[in-house]
């Protein structure tokens, strides 16, 4: 038998366009431009898969859904929006929607997605329980690129699973924000977020500040825990990170939910024989690749109206983009990624004088120096130069011992410092910006002799 779309969307030329193409793959289609006449057609048995855009007029169709559902629970349902965001996969898996497609969309893609819905139905992953679904205003990340759009169903898939999950992507691309979003979907919504630096971290520290007494891992227990920058995790620190996360005690014990974050690809590394691959397996069970930003430019605009509702919440004036600031955005490789153009905004809209933003306003922004398209690229270039001075000035001879301390010291100092006055010489607040243990931050602060104007 012929296979029936039901095709709902108040856009007449879409209706026309999808229903000759469904039509053309040897589909019977019957559509409507809202949600009554829909749900009324599978409510009476008709269709065998749903297609449908999220709003048509005053009406959604995720209100519909659940009635549609209780009556018809074997029929798939595929929604199309425009407004293609985490919220979207959020609500559209709440639903138990079997896809979504974001606008505009290939047809390529959504004909494909109608022939899966019938060969296979539901597919449960998809549908897998999220707890809550983000307001569009405090949405994590904002996206339509497919890269994007693979990324968010793969966080709606996986928010609420007891999955340990690894994201993968340039420096400024969105990792915490992402780790964020998992964890205010998740079961461990009430629990603490607590985020740790593991970067250079030798076994001992590992031992230390992410599993002793009041370690991270203490810390994070009934929530989530973020291991960030696990790709700078130095080879004995991998192995004790390792062997104290294949304990069943310590998870047992403290019921952490696992979220790690690398700014390389662990599977190279680890095939360079750069990481451990034990390691590897018990950190990647699922693995989110955020695409950089200069790999996605089509989502310049809507990141870059999104920064603007923010920063004009926090205070600064209301401003808009015209037409020419998006292209010259657009035409900008962003090296700092999303991290960046959020701060060329914040910027355009304190000191653009108009309400409306141009060309010129953000070429003055972009005339000021921007980040480094890796973290570590401008970091390794400053120590590097160090390193070097430190051989040039000892020669002919080596340097004196103890190189490697004098060096971390010069890095350790302006960094407490600077996070230290960040935080009005709050020493709790200071330790959770560096993501160390509060412990390790006086004894580090005792030892660079550090003035605090101490205040807990």
């Amino acid at each position: 038998m012929t296979a029936q779309i039901l095709l709902a969307d108040d856009d007449a030329s879409i209706r026309f366009v999808l229903s000759q193409a469904l039509a053309k793959e040897g589909f019977a289609v019957r559509a409507t431009s809202n949600v009554t006449t829909l749900a009324k057609w599978a409510k009476e048995g008709e269709g065998d898969v749903i297609l449908s855009d999220v709003y048509m007029g005053d009406e959604n169709v995720f209100d519909a859904l659940p009635s549609i559902r209780a009556l018809r629970p074997d029929l798939p349902v595929i929604v199309m929006s425009a407004q293609s965001t985490v919220a979207t996969a959020f609500s559209a898996t709440n639903a138990g929607a079997f896809d979504y497609v974001p606008k505009p969309f290939d047809l390529d893609v959504l004909i494909a997605s109608v022939r899966r819905a019938l060969a296979g139905g539901p597919d449960a992953a998809v549908r897998a329980s999220i707890k809550k679904a983000a307001r569009d205003e405090n949405l994590p990340l904002v996206g339509r690129s497919p890269a994007m759009q693979e990324a968010f169903r793969t966080i709606a898939r996986v928010a609420n699973a007891d999955l340990a999950v690894l994201i993968e992507g340039e420096s400024g691309t969105g990792k915490t924000r992402v780790a964020r979003a998992l964890h205010e979907n998740s079961k461990q919504a009430r629990g603490p977020f607590v985020a740790a630096s593991v970067a250079g971290l030798s076994a001992a520290q590992v031992d230390a500040e992410i599993f002793g007494p009041e370690g991270a891992y203490a810390r994070a227990r009934g929530g989530v825990l973020l291991l960030q920058h696990v790709d700078d995790l130095p080879t004995d620190g991998q192995s004790r990170l390792a062997g104290r996360l294949n304990d069943d005690g310590v998870r047992e014990r403290h019921d952490v939910r696992l979220v790690a974050a690398a700014q390389r690809s662990l599977a190279g590394l680890a095939r360079e024989e750069r990481f451990r691959q034990d390691l590897l397996q018990r950190l990647g069970v699922v693995v989110i690749r955020l695409p950089p930003l200069r790999e996605r430019v089509d989502d310049i605009a809507d990141l870059a109206r999104t920064f603007l509702l923010r920063v004009r919440r926090e205070g600064l004036p209301e401003k808009a983009l015209d037409p020419s600031a998006v292209k010259a955005l657009e035409a900008h490789n962003f090296p700092g990624n999303v991290r960046e153009l959020e701060n060329i905004l914040r910027r355009a809209a304190a000191m653009s004088p108009g309400s409306l933003i141009n060309a010129g306003d953000i070429a003055a922004m972009l005339d000021r120096p921007s980040p480094a398209p890796d973290a570590r690229g401008g970091l390794e270039a400053a120590v590097a130069d160090s390193v070097e001075r430190a051989f040039a000035d000892a020669r002919p001879r080596l340097p004196e011992a103890g190189l490697y301390d004098r060096l971390l010291v010069e890095f350790e100092r302006p960094l407490i410092a600077r996070a230290l006055a960040g935080t009005n010489g709050n020493q709790i607040r200071a330790a959770a910006v560096l993501g160390i243990n509060r412990n390790t931050l006086r004894k580090k602060i005792q030892a660079l002799g550090l003035s605090t104007g101490a205040r807990d």
